[in-house]
C-alpha cells in the first residue's frame, strides 16, 4: 500500500467510506478566485462554500487536489531540485467539513487514517495546537493518548489561519513525523525547527471564527474543518525514505530521464533530473488545463517552468528536445487518476516539443553571453542587471533562469538594476509610440497596456470565472468608477470572454460584483492583449479593483462553438467536392448562423452544394473529438494544416483538427485541420446538423455560403416541411406528390397562357379587341393595316403583324398596343416585296415619336418600339399613314 497511486486512493476510499463526498480535483486555474494565479491548496475549490455563497449537496467532502507554487507569494521554484520537500506541482489530500463535524470527529478521522489505514507508528507523530486552543490539546490526549510532551503549543500565526484580513479563520492543528535521531533538526518550536528531522505531514485547520476587523472576531455558528496532507510527504513517509525524490512516483520520471540522456541519476547532475521530473508534472497538468506558454501572466510562469527544465536537460548532455519524450512516462504514473492528462496528451506533447525546439535555438548563444559576462566574477559576486535584462529581452531567459544558471557557482544577481532596465525600455516604448488617424482613437488601450497585464483567456474551458477589475474607460479616457445607466469598456485580469476576432463574434454576458451589476453586449480585443468588455451598468457602481464574477450567455456561446467547427467542415468539404483552389476568403460566426466566403469562380451548382453538405454531416456524424494542439506555425502548416484569409498569427498557433476522412485523399485520415484561435466544440457531434440555405455571388471569383447549425438548421427544416405540408394541403395531394402536382400546373399554366394569347391576338386581329379606329387603306398604292389594340402583351404584336402580312399579301402593317399603365407598345411589319423602298425601321420611329418615345429598332421587314403616352395610340397611326403618303 505504499505506491502514490494506491496511497491517494486509500486516503479518498477512507474517507468515502465515513460519509465524505469524493469530490474530483478542481482545474489548476482557479474559476471562484480571482486573487490566485494558480490553485495552490485543496479548499480552493470550495472557498465560497466556506462563506457561504455557494452550497453543495453534501456538508462533507474529500478530494485529491492538484496544486501549483510558482507564481506570486506562493513561488517555490528557486528551491525546486535543491532540496528534498520543494515542487511547484504537488497533490494536496484533504477531508473537509461544511458545517457538519468539527474538532473531535476531524481529529478521530485523522487519527484512524494514519495510524491504522496507512500503519504509521504512532510513536513516530507529535501535533501542534494554537496556544489557547485548550479543546484541541484535550482531544488529542483523549483521542490518540499523546503524551503532554508530544502535544507542542504554538504560539505564532503559523498555527492559526485565516482567509483574509477578514472573513474565517481559525487555529491549527499541525501532525509532524519523526524521520529518526540520524537526520539533524528539532521538534516544531524547538531551536532546531528549522531541520529535517520532524516533517510536518498533515494541517487540520479549525474554521471556528469569523474575522469582523483587526480588532473584531465572533464565533462562527456552524464551524467547519479544512485539512490538507501533501501526497508526495507520505509517500515518503510510507515508503521508507525521507526524499520526495525517492519515492516511487519521481523515481519513474527521472529513471526516464536517466534513460533518455545516459547521465546517472546521482553525482553532479542530480538537480538537473529532478527539475525535469518536477517540471515535467507542473507543465504538462498546466497545459491540461489550458495554459499555454506565452509572455503574460499564467502562461509566462509556465514559460518559465519549461525553459527552466529545458536548459536543465541541456545540461544533461540532451542534444535534441527531452521533456516530450518523457510525457507517457507521467500519463502512465498519473493518467488514471487524472484523465485530463490522457486526453490531452497530443496537446502537451507538441507544446513541449514546441517551446524547447524553439528555446535551445537561443540558448547556446544566451548561455554563451552569461559565461563572457561572468567568467570574472566568483562566489559572492553579483551579475549586473544590463545583462541580465539583455538575456531576458534578447534570449527570452527569466530572471530566475539566469539566477539558477549562476547557483552552482554562488554568483547572484543585481535584481535592481534589473528592474530599473525594465521599466526604461517601457518608458521608451511608451515615447515613441504615437497614434494617429484613427488609431490615435485607441492609445488609451496602449497606455492601459503599458499599466497592466494582458487578459488571461480562459475561455477555451469554462464560461464562468471570477476576475479582477483592472481598468475601465468611458468615452475614449480612463476613470476610476463607472455608475448606473453608464456605458463602459471593463479590462479584468482573466476572463472567459472571447474577443472578436477570426471572423467569431465577441460574448455576451453578465458581469456582477458585490452591489452592482453589468449586461455584456460585446467583447472586442484592444491593445496587443486586453480583452476589453463592452457593458452597460445596470446596477450600482464599478470601481477598479473590484472582484467580479464573470458570466458568458451559455446559448449564444454554444451557438457560437457549433457554427464556427461547422465552418472547418464545410471548408474542406467544398475543396473536396470543387477542387484545392478553394480557399475561405473571409467569414462571419455569429451565435445563429454562419457565414464564409471562398474562392471559386462560378456559382456551386445545387448538386454539388448538396454533396458538400452530406459529406459535413457524415463527419458530425461521427462525433470525432475535436483535438486543439500548440504548433509552430511552419510545422502546423506542413502537417496540412490551413492559414485562413485575413488572419495574423505569431510563431506558435492553436490547430484545431477533426473528424477522420472517409473517401478519396482523406481517407482514413484527419479530416480538418486548421489554424484557429476560436472556440469550439468538443466534439463533431455537439454540432448537431449542418445546412446550407445560400449561396451567391459577392465579387469576381468569390462566392458566399450561408448555413445554420444545430437547432436553427432543425428550425429551418421543420419551418420548410412545414410549408410543403401546407402545400400539399392546398393542392389536395400527399407531400411526396407535391413536386409533380406543381410540375403539372405549371405545364397547364404554359398551355392556358398560349391559347390565351393565340385568342387575343385573333380577338384583335378580327376587330374585336382593337379600338375600331384602323380599316385597311390604300395609300399611294401601299395597302396599310393599322390598329390600335388593348388587353395584348408587347410581346405578342410581332404575332400580330405577321398575322397582318399574311392578310394583307403586300402593305405595311401598325399595331399600337396600350398596357394598363397606360404606356403603350409600337410594332410596323412590311411584306418583302415593300421593305426596299419603306422600311420598317424608319416608320416605328415616326410612331415611337407620336407615344412620346425615342427611337426603336428592328429589320426593314420588321420593327418595334414603345413610348409613355398610350393615350396617343390614334396619332401613332395616323404618323404612319402620313409617312407612308409622303
Amino acid at each position: 500500500m505504499s505506491g502514490v497511486n494506491e496511497i491517494r486512493t486509500t486516503f479518498l476510499d477512507y474517507f468515502g467510506k465515513n460519509g465524505h463526498e469524493i469530490v474530483p480535483s478542481s482545474p489548476l486555474v482557479p474559476r471562484n478566485d480571482p486573487t490566485l494565479m494558480f490553485t495552490n491548496a485543496g479548499m480552493v475549490q470550495f472557498k465560497n462554500v466556506f462563506t457561504g455563497l455557494e452550497s453543495r449537496p453534501y456538508s462533507t467532502a474529500v478530494s485529491s487536489q492538484k496544486c501549483v507554487r510558482a507564481g506570486g507569494k506562493h513561488n517555490d521554484l528557486d528551491n525546486v531540485g535543491y532540496t528534498a520537500r520543494h515542487h511547484t506541482f504537488f497533490e494536496m489530500l484533504g477531508n473537509f467539513s461544511f458545517g457538519d463535524y468539527f474538532k473531535e470527529r476531524a481529529i478521530e478521522l485523522a487519527w484512524n487514517l494514519i495510524t491504522k489505514e496507512f500503519g504509521i507508528d504512532g510513536r513516530r507523530l507529535l501535533v501542534t495546537v494554537y496556544h489557547t486552543d485548550d479543546d484541541a490539546f484535550d482531544l488529542w490526549k483523549k483521542i490518540a493518548g499523546l503524551p503532554d510532551e508530544r502535544i507542542i503549543r504554538i504560539a505564532t500565526s503559523d498555527n492559526f489561519w485565516a482567509m483574509g484580513d477578514t472573513g474565517p479563520c481559525g487555529p491549527c492543528s499541525e501532525i509532524f513525523y519523526d524521520h529518526g535521531e540520524d537526520i539533524w533538526g528539532g521538534p516544531p518550536g524547538s531551536a532546531e525547527e528549522d531541520g529535517d528531522r520532524f516533517i510536518e505531514i498533515w494541517n487540520l485547520v479549525f474554521m471556528q471564527f469569523e474575522q469582523l476587523s483587526a480588532e473584531e472576531r465572533v464565533e462562527l455558528p456552524r464551524p467547519s474543518i479544512d485539512t490538507g496532507m501533501g501526497l508526495e510527504r507520505i509517500a515518503a513517509v510510507l515508503q521508507g525514505v525521507h526524499d520526495n525524490y525517492d519515492i516511487d512516483l519521481f523515481r519513474a520520471l527521472i529513471a526516464a530521464s536517466v534513460e533518455a540522456t545516459g547521465v546517472a541519476a546521482e553525482g553532479g547532475r542530480r538537480a538537473s533530473h529532478r527539475v525535469i521530473a518536477d517540471h515535467l508534472r507542473s507543465s504538462a497538468f498546466l497545459i491540461a488545463d489550458g495554459v499555454l506558454p506565452s509572455n503574460e501572466g499564467r502562461g509566462y510562469v509556465l514559460r518559465r517552468i519549461m525553459r527552466r527544465a529545458m536548459r536543465h536537460a541541456r545540461l544533461l548532455g540532451a542534444d535534441e528536445p527531452l521533456m516530450w519524450k518523457l510525457l507517457p512516462t507521467l500519463v502512465s504514473q498519473m493518467g488514471r487518476a487524472y484523465p485530463e492528462l490522457q486526453r490531452a496528451e497530443a496537446l502537451i506533447s507538441e507544446t513541449l516539443k514546441l517551446e524547447e525546439s524553439r528555446f535551445r535555438k537561443t540558448l547556446d548563444r544566451g548561455l554563451t553571453l552569461l559565461d563572457d559576462a561572468s567568467s570574472s566574477l566568483g562566489e559572492g559576486d553579483r551579475l549586473d542587471g544590463e545583462t541580465a535584462f539583455k538575456l531576458y529581452d534578447t534570449y527570452g531567459f527569466p530572471l530566475d533562469l539566469t539566477e539558477d544558471a549562476l547557483r552552482l557557482r554562488g554568483v547572484g544577481v543585481d535584481t535592481d538594476g534589473f528592474n530599473a532596465a525594465m521599466a526604461r525600455q517601457k518608458a521608451e516604448a511608451r515615447a515613441n509610440w504615437s497614434g494617429s488617424g484613427e488609431a490615435a482613437t485607441e492609445k488609451v488601450w496602449f497606455e492601459l497596456r503599458d499599466r497592466i497585464e494582458a487578459t488571461d483567456f480562459l475561455g477555451y474551458d469554462t464560461e464562468q470565472a471570477e476576475g479582477v477589475v483592472r481598468a475601465l474607460v468611458v468615452d475614449g479616457a480612463s476613470v476610476e468608477a463607472a455608475e448606473k445607466g453608464s456605458r463602459v469598456e471593463l479590462v479584468s485580469n482573466q476572463t472567459p470572454f472571447y474577443g472578436e476576432s477570426g471572423g467569431q463574434m465577441g460574448d455576451t454576458g453578465r458581469i456582477t460584483g458585490e452591489g452592482f451589476a453589468l449586461s455584456i453586449t460585446d467583447t472586442q480585443k484592444k491593445g496587443d492583449g486586453l480583452f476589453v468588455h463592452i457593458a452597460a451598468v445596470d446596477e450600482g457602481t464599478v470601481r477598479v479593483g473590484d472582484e467580479i464574477v464573470l458570466d458568458v450567455d451559455h446559448a449564444r456561446r454554444s451557438g457560437l462553438r457549433q457554427n464556427h467547427s461547422a465552418t472547418h467542415l464545410l471548408h474542406e468539404a467544398l475543396r473536396e467536392v470543387l477542387g484545392t483552389h478553394v480557399a475561405q476568403k473571409g467569414s462571419l460566426v455569429a451565435p445563429d448562423r454562419l457565414r464564409f466566403d471562398i474562392s471559386h469562380p462560378k456559382a456551386v451548382e445545387p448538386e454539388e452544394m448538396a454533396r458538400v453538405e452530406e459529406m459535413a454531416n457524415a463527419i458530425v456524424i461521427q462525433n470525432a473529438p475535436v483535438v486543439t494542439r500548440l504548433m509552430a506555425v511552419d510545422d502546423a502548416i506542413a502537417e496540412g494544416a490551413m492559414a485562413l484569409f485575413g488572419e495574423k498569427y505569431g510563431d506558435e498557433v492553436r490547430v484545431v483538427s477533426m473528424g477522420t476522412g472517409i473517401e478519396g485523399d482523406k481517407h482514413g485520415r484527419t479530416y480538418s485541420i486548421e489554424l484557429c484561435g476560436g472556440t469550439h466544440v468538443s466534439a463533431t457531434g455537439d454540432i448537431g446538423l449542418i445546412r446550407i440555405v445560400g449561396e451567391s455571388g459577392v465579387s469576381a471569383g468569390v462566392r458566399r455560403l450561408e448555413a445554420l447549425t444545430g437547432a436553427a438548421a432543425r428550425a429551418y427544416l421543420t419551418e420548410q416541411d412545414e410549408r410543403v405540408r401546407q402545400l400539399a394541403g392546398t393542392l389536395k395531394v400527399q407531400p411526396g406528390e407535391v413536386l409533380s402536382r406543381v410540375e403539372g400546373l405549371i405545364e397547364e399554366r404554359r398551355r392556358l397562357e398560349r391559347e390565351l394569347a393565340d385568342a387575343k391576338r385573333k380577338l384583335a386581329f378580327g376587330g374585336g379587341g382593337a379600338s375600331g379606329d384602323g380599316d385597311t387603306r390604300d395609300i399611294d398604292g401601299v395597302k396599310y393595316l393599322g390598329k390600335v389594340v388593348t388587353g395584348v402583351e408587347a410581346k405578342a404584336l410581332k404575332g400580330l403583324a405577321d398575322d397582318g402580312k399574311k392578310a394583307l399579301g403586300s402593305g405595311v402593317v401598325c399595331f399600337v398596343g396600350v398596357a394598363e399603365d397606360g404606356k403603350a407598345s409600337v410594332v410596323v411589319a412590311v411584306t418583302d416585296d415593300l421593305k426596299d423602298r419603306k422600311s420598317a425601321v424608319d416608320l416605328v420611329r415616326v410612331a415611337s415619336q407620336s407615344l412620346g418615345g425615342k427611337g426603336g429598332g428592328g429589320r426593314p421587314d420588321m420593327a418595334q418600339a414603345g413610348g409613355p403616352d398610350g393615350s396617343k395610340a390614334k396619332d401613332a397611326i395616323e404618323a404612319v399613314a402620313q409617312a407612308l403618303a409622303a
